[in-house]
């Protein structure tokens, strides 16, 4: 399809050599490394669940018993004990929590153990190709019946049972995606709280119960409106590959899942997180999750005129980094936002720019687009025209996922009334103009293809800079989002092991086969 912005095909394929040649040397490095979180998130694939009475979860006990051998797998010790003890993973993940030790016990021999692995996977293979054929069955029986793009919103309470019932008014609006926010700082947590919640500080903390609770409560809303209703989560901060399994298991739809936003955002030390975002995304992969990415946070702390251009080179590396943890671009929500300041001069025509552009680069990919909050003052009626005009470039760029701005944004969490308006903003003006993108074309020397091309042609310097520091070291210098991140900074590093030569996961044994990745162990 000819572009109608006029994008050079030749540049685009550059950017995307770029990326490529920029993303494998860290896979080299992602490749000979594990982390705390990737191998508490095998434990439980193979059946870990569980806390002891302080609350600690068994995965995390387990990590800790054998952290001084953790570069030869901690499910070799999962494993080895239920070949052992003869226990069942429900049994043994009792034991561990009520203080039974894993590695003292003698290894069994290596047939053995090889087989009770096989089990494991098999049983976990199961459950998330279970879910899959669940969640397109019902997809295919509600075909058509969601909005284009996808209507999302948040809920936020800290209680899961009040958030269930903020869902499903939301539902009942026409919400055709649900989020629950995680609550402030877990991201920070290196571990994952066990069962429901009902007590969080600007969102409800992400645990395995609480994504069943919301699962299921949608799933009745989904028979009561005869309409999906996707469930998202965040796959991100120090226990992005334990989120991803929690939501592979649960049928979670979408998880924020960014390759470099923990780095940037939360200050999580980099190493630690380009190994921990390839072992979730390998399992978003596999769990036929549609992640979001990140990039809309960029704006927050740059300029949207002056760095949009590293919108779209984060875009070029997250869709690389995806590409080789074997997701395809179908489950690639990009990210970007409206978020420049209403005054600029011709400021929506640079939106439609920015939007348009992203849309031709990444076809396939259903690009996640987030509204106006950084210059949102508290004025709703100024902030209810911000998002008609924020609703208004999604419908005419053909925008996938569109989360809804909302007219209290600086003020307060949406109450059900917010989300409401925001719903009927969305519906009248994406209603009401559905066809006008097919009906208008662009000047060839007008603003919105003179931007979109100089942007394009930003990114692809700014990603042969990066080429040529190496991408540690560009997030280092501060190149993305004017942050700098010294490489053995930030959070979580003391977690990061060197994979040994009898390092043993044959869950990612299988997830590389699974997805038609090379190498792997």
């Amino acid at each position: 399809m000819e572009s109608r912005l006029h994008l050079p095909p030749e540049r685009i394929t550059r950017g995307r050599e770029l990326a490529s040649r920029i993303v494998a040397p860290v896979q080299d490095f992602i490749d000979a490394h594990t982390t705390v979180t990737v191998e508490r998130a095998t434990l439980r694939l193979a059946g870990a669940d569980g806390a002891d009475a302080d609350g600690v979860p068994v995965p995390n006990l387990v990590v800790d018993q054998v952290r001084d051998r953790l570069e030869e797998g901690a499910l070799r010790f999962w494993v080895n004990a239920l070949v052992r003890t003869g226990d069942d993973v429900v049994t043994l993940s009792r034991r561990v929590a009520g203080g039974f030790r894993l590695d003292g016990i003698p290894l069994a021999d290596p047939v053995s153990l090889e087989a009770k692995a096989a089990e494991l996977v098999s049983a976990a293979s199961m459950r998330v190709r279970g879910n899959r054929k669940r969640r397109e069955e019902l997809l295919a029986r509600h075909a058509g019946k969601n909005h284009s793009p996808l209507l999302y919103v948040i809920v936020a309470t800290g209680n899961i049972h009040e958030d269930v019932k903020q869902a499903r008014a939301a539902a009942a609006q026409g919400a055709d995606v649900v989020a629950v926010i995680r609550t402030t700082a877990q991201s920070l947590l290196d571990y994952v709280p066990y069962g429901a919640t009902t007590e969080g500080f600007g969102g409800t903390y992400a645990t395995q119960e609480n994504f069943r609770i919301m699962r299921a409560a949608l799933d009745e809303e989904i028979e009561r409106h005869g309409r999906y209703v996707h469930l998202t989560n965040y796959a991100s901060g120090l226990c992005m590959p334990e989120i991803a399994v929690m939501g592979a298991l649960e049928r979670l739809d979408m998880m924020l899942n960014d390759s470099m936003y923990g780095i940037l955002f939360r200050d999580i030390n980099m190493y630690r997180t380009f190994v921990d975002q390839k072992f979730s995304r390998m399992v978003n992969a596999w769990a036929g999750v549609v992640i979001n990415t990140g990039e809309d946070n960029y704006l927050t702390t740059s300029d949207a005129v002056e760095k949009a251009y590293t919108v779209l080179a984060s875009q070029f590396l997250n869709e690389r980094f995806a590409l080789v943890a074997g997701l395809e671009p179908w489950q690639m929500g990009l990210g970007h936002a409206f978020e420049m300041d209403p005054a600029l001069p011709d400021g929506f025509l640079l939106e439609v720019a920015q939007a348009l552009m992203a849309r031709e680069i990444f076809p396939e990919a259903p690009l996640k687009y987030m509204p106006p909050t950084k210059f949102m003052t508290g004025d709703v009626f100024r902030g209810v025209v911000q998002n008609a005009l924020f609703n208004f470039a999604s419908k005419l760029t053909g925008q996938g996922i569109h989360l809804l701005g909302m007219l209290t944004e600086a003020i307060h969490t949406p109450f059900m009334q917010d989300r409401y308006l925001a719903l009927e903003n969305a519906k009248y003006v994406m209603g009401s103009m559905a066809g006008l993108g097919e009906e208008i074309t662009f000047r060839k020397d007008g603003v919105v293809v003179k931007r979109a091309n100089q942007v394009l042609e930003e990114a692809v310097a700014f990603l042969e800079k990066v080429e040529g520091t190496g991408l540690m070291d560009a997030i280092a210098t501060g190149l993305f989002a004017d942050v700098k991140r010294p490489r053995d900074g930030g959070k979580g590093l003391d977690g990061l092991r060197k994979k040994g030569e009898g390092y043993w996961n044959p869950f990612e044994t299988h997830l590389t086969r699974e997805l038609g990745l090379g190498g792997g162990r």
